[in-house]
């Protein structure tokens, strides 16, 4: 006689009592058990080679709105092919419309099925609606229609070949929802069997072992049950924050272990602050449309004080005293005034150094920028930019260097790589590199640079600006292992459960 537990005792025989083969529902029936309770029982007799589980796929088929809607009126065709009938076979489009009082969107729908199935045709010139032949009185749609309004949802395996046709047909009507189900089938084996004939005796056991059973020594004389810690649990998808927004937090993090200081600024920014103020001409083809979010209402904006204008503007003009030549034109406050919706977090890093003259000084911003560019798998008009600036006494590129080599180093890029480059408002110029081990290449991330006297003398700062920024989304797209920057917003649940917490 072989020893079960209770469950596994009222599973087995009542598999038994069903033949010998039986579903999960079947069983819940005759066993009065739980689902759970019997897929736990289940799952020990599989192991004790007592049963074996057979899982079938099935396709579960109900009707969404629009589907029910047509179920308890007809399909548009049909409302449509009728008031023709009864119209005497030729009518005007609209009057035939009207007579089936059928919805306005329904009509290119109604009419795109009627040709299909060829009950009427169209004069386009005429707009007449004339009959072909006699329509069947119930298509296979119209059936399976009527089937799910009585029913609520069917199996489609379960169908005729005639209906499981339908369903592909009012599915790719957009009638009908989809979804999948597992069905689990519990067959006892052949030791199964003689186990059944044998005799299966109910095994007590204890779950719990309480302080009552150590104390007076109880636990001695009592079965415990035997528990698999490495059996697998149910799958628990907590709460947690999108991995782009993890990577953003912990970039910030690292910023600030590094002794930085956040800053915000406006999304919506004058060409000012955006462009002139880091001595960009008002001519520069990265102004224009192309390039550029200009707002239509309010147009323009308000200009800093009068002292810095006047400075950034003689310096585009002439160079004031920064020893430059400036870009020769007359520049145009107008042009200074319109708002746009920013390019790039330098204009909220340039907008802090207008007020913050002394040194030190040691900020980072990560944040939405915004460029008029063509949506691809590498480019988006909407993306983050992080940047960060030192502003002391006597640093050096050779400061900015190891800076942005710690930075990378606390994300867990070890190989880094800097070669000279060329950006319009750094002089000496630099672009940074990181080795991928995954991808086994070499990538681009940020530019950096120590910022021109035409940048810093008009704002009043006496000292080097060391400065970096670059787009975060390349970064986000080489920690994940994602090529296509679009995926990043797809709000793909399936890959955002399955991404892990970002740990570097």
């Amino acid at each position: 006689m072989i020893e079960l537990r209770r469950h596994e005792r009222k599973t087995l025989l009542a598999i038994e009592r069903l033949g010998g083969k039986a579903s999960v529902e079947q069983i819940i029936t005759e066993s009065k058990l739980t689902d759970a309770a019997i897929m736990r029982a289940a799952l020990t007799l599989q192991e004790r080679k007592l049963v074996k589980i057979h899982e079938e796929k099935q396709t579960i088929v109900k009707l969404n709105e629009e589907g029910r809607l047509h179920a308890k009126r007809g399909l548009p065709e049909r409302r449509l092919i009728n008031a023709l009938t009864k119209l005497g076979g030729k009518a005007p489009l609209e009057k035939t419309v009207e007579k089936a009082k059928l919805e306005k969107n329904f009509v290119p729908i109604a009419l795109g099925w009627v040709r299909k199935k060829n009950w009427a045709t169209l004069d386009t010139k005429t707009n007449m609606l004339q009959l072909l032949e006699r329509p069947e009185k119930e298509g296979a749609d119209e059936k399976l229609l009527k089937l799910l309004d009585r029913k609520g949802q069917v199996i489609a395996e379960d169908l005729s070949l005639e209906l499981q046709s339908a369903v592909q047909t009012l599915k790719r009507r957009k009638l009908l929802e989809i979804g999948e189900k597992t069905k689990r089938i519990i067959e006892i084996t052949e030791a199964g069997w003689v186990a059944v004939k044998k005799g299966v005796r109910v095994t007590e056991e204890i779950t719990q072992l309480t302080p009552e059973l150590i104390i007076t020594g109880k636990w001695r004389k009592v079965k415990l049950t035997k528990f698999d810690v490495t059996a697998p649990g149910p799958i628990v998808y907590p709460a947690k924050l999108h991995p782009v927004q993890q990577i953003i937090q912990r970039v910030k993090e690292i910023f600030t272990e590094m002794g930085f200081t956040e800053i915000r600024g406006p999304i919506v920014e004058t060409a000012f602050w955006n462009f002139d103020a880091l001595f960009q001409p008002q001519d520069h083809p990265a102004r224009e449309m192309h390039d550029t979010f200009y707002l239509g209402y309010p147009k323009a904006g308000k200009l800093p004080r009068k002292s810095i204008v006047g400075k950034v503007a003689k310096t585009h003009e002439n160079g004031w005293i920064t020893g430059s030549r400036g870009w020769r034109y007359s520049w145009s406050p107008e042009e200074a005034r319109r708002l746009i919706l920013r390019t790039h977090t330098t204009a909220t890093t340039i907008r802090y150094l207008a007020e913050h003259q002394k040194p030190p000084v040691k900020v980072f911003s990560v944040d939405r920028v915004y460029r008029n560019e063509k949506m691809d798998y590498k480019s988006l008009a909407e993306f983050h930019n992080f940047e960060g600036i030192i502003m002391d006494k006597n640093v050096t590129l050779r400061d900015l260097i190891g800076t942005l080599k710690e930075f990378y180093l606390r994300l867990g890029l070890k190989k880094v790589r800097f070669w000279p480059s060329y950006f319009p408002y750094t002089e000496p110029s630099a672009q940074s590199t990181v080795y991928i081990p995954e991808l086994k290449k070499w990538f681009e991330l940020c530019g950096m640079g120590i910022f021109r006297p035409e940048v810093l003398a008009p704002l009043g700062i006496k000292y080097p600006v060391l400065a970096w920024g670059g787009g975060l989304e390349r970064l986000v797209m080489l920690k994940l292992g994602v090529d296509d920057i679009r995926f990043l917003y797809k709000n793909d649940l399936g890959w955002i459960r399955r991404t892990p917490v970002c740990q570097q």
